[in-house]
């Protein structure tokens, strides 16, 4: 196996988000790079730090010369960080040595590469709001198409008591929901430029340094903070508990699935499931055994990416290596997770007859919570607690059915009978899952591109 199966032509099609792998490239990498320069010397132009002759080449050649990241590599292993190698090849690609001098004026290299990445991590929340959008579409869809269809609810893996599979839907798009909301404030964290110089105080640009600051965000469209984020990585650790929180979710999705599709259960089936080597009777559920793995790993990289936001004093070295070793694999899995997650969901096909037969097996015992507090109304609750209990006791030990058990003892009493439908035990699963709908829509409609 590869290291990273991310990159593996083997797992590719397994593991491999293509969008989001597209933009943690060196090559994707020293582009972003090229273009924070080119940028830096248009807004430094302008303000009369370097000849505007200058930043207009300088801008220029970073959109129009091409530089091989393999070419950097011997020098990056040896500075431990790409951009003297890239500021040394992009100088001499000018080929015009009275414009490249001021190239790079005054910045440092985390600010070139922080404000680069800022630049990609934009394109990959943009993904995310998208994937998460049609996911969305596709859970209020289950959740109105099955608001009222009856199945057995589960607590500790055992029936609970009755809801519908409509609400079992808007639980799982309800974090979901509440996850994209959040993308705002992820995006103040971490889209914001970085141009502090070399120890966060900007010193080499003088008083010009927040007027440029400034320039460079309108240019790159970025945010902008007065204050330096070399050492402060709160907005990447919160992209990061972001990124595990959608992937906790969709885990959760995953493994819902993963029990409901198991032969015995049967409530939902999936297209296009895996094959065994050996077994050909098997259906594999790939999609949401691999949304759970996918899940695991995020959660993993989280806990180390948390920990890198540890810098000590202005600039730290091993923490930001630990974060390159991390991030870009963090947001690639959780890509994969929100593509797994729609095709899952396409793939996925309710069994409602099977959601019911499953809810009429377990001799009625998943009324016992109902008809407890139907015996509430004419008996002390202990008193109705101790009589249901022990007629529980006795179904499991003698076979019959709750019902049964209840009619023989307190006769062919209307409200008791009426407790033994799973239609009347839904309370509000129904109403939960129109709601999660309608929630959806509304949520939707406000961020549409003509709204």
């Amino acid at each position: 196996m590869a290291i990273t199966p991310f990159d593996s032509p083997l797992y590719r099609d397994l593991f491999h988000d293509g969008e989001v792998g597209s933009l943690f490239t060196d090559s994707a990498e020293v582009r972003a790079m090229m273009l924070v320069e080119g940028a830096l010397a248009k807004v430094q132009g302008e303000l009369g730090i370097i000849p505007d002759l200058s930043a207009a080449f300088i801008a220029r050649a970073a959109r129009e010369i091409q530089i091989d990241p393999a070419g950097l590599a011997a020098q990056t292993g040896q500075n431990g960080i790409p951009v003297p190698a890239l500021v040394a090849a992009m100088r001499s690609a000018m080929e015009a040595p009275e414009h490249a001098q001021y190239l790079h004026w005054g910045a440092t290299t985390q600010d070139i590469m922080d404000t680069a990445l800022a630049l990609r991590l934009r394109q990959v929340l943009a993904l995310y709001e998208k994937r998460l959008g049609g996911l969305l579409t596709q859970v209020a869809e289950l959740a109105t198409a099955h608001a009222d269809t009856p199945m057995a609810g589960r607590t500790w893996i055992q029936h609970a008591t009755p809801t519908s599979f409509g609400a079992v839907a808007a639980a799982w798009g309800l974090p979901l929901l509440d996850l994209r909301a959040q993308l705002a404030e992820v995006r103040r964290g971490c889209l914001v430029i970085s141009l502090s110089g070399a120890a966060g105080t900007g010193a080499a640009y003088g008083r010009k340094a927040p007027e440029l600051a400034e320039g460079l965000a309108q240019e790159l469209r970025l945010g902008l903070r007065d204050i330096s984020w070399h050492s402060a990585r709160h907005g990447i650790a919160g992209l990061a508990g972001w990124a595990t929180r959608l992937a906790a979710s969709l885990g959760k999705l995953g493994e819902d699935v993963l029990l409901m599709s198991q032969s015995e259960v049967d409530e939902v089936r999936l297209t296009g499931a895996g094959s065994s080597s050996t077994m050909p009777q098997k259906q594999n559920p790939v999609a949401p055994s691999l949304l759970s793995a996918l899940a695991r790993s995020v959660i993993g990289d989280n806990s180390v990416l948390q920990g890198a936001a540890i810098h000590r004093q202005q600039r730290d070295a091993a923490a930001w290596m630990t974060e390159w070793i991390c991030l870009g694999r963090l947001c690639m899995t959780t890509g994969r997770g929100l593509q797994v997650a729609q095709e899952l969901l396409s793939a996925l096909y309710p069994q409602p007859d099977r959601m019911r037969a499953n809810l009429d097996a377990g001799s009625g015992l998943i009324y016992a919570e109902a008809l407890q507090f139907a015996l509430a109304d004419r008996m002390p609750r202990p008193d109705a607690q101790a009589a249901v209990k022990e007629l529980c006791q006795q179904v499991a030990a003698k076979g019959g059915s709750l019902a049964e058990a209840a009619l023989s003892k307190w006769g062919d009493d209307p409200d008791l009978t009426t407790i033994f439908t799973p239609e009347a035990q839904l309370g509000q699963a129904p109403a939960q899952a129109r709601s999660f709908a309608a929630h959806v829509r509304t949520a939707l409609a406000d961020t549409a591109p003509d709204a």
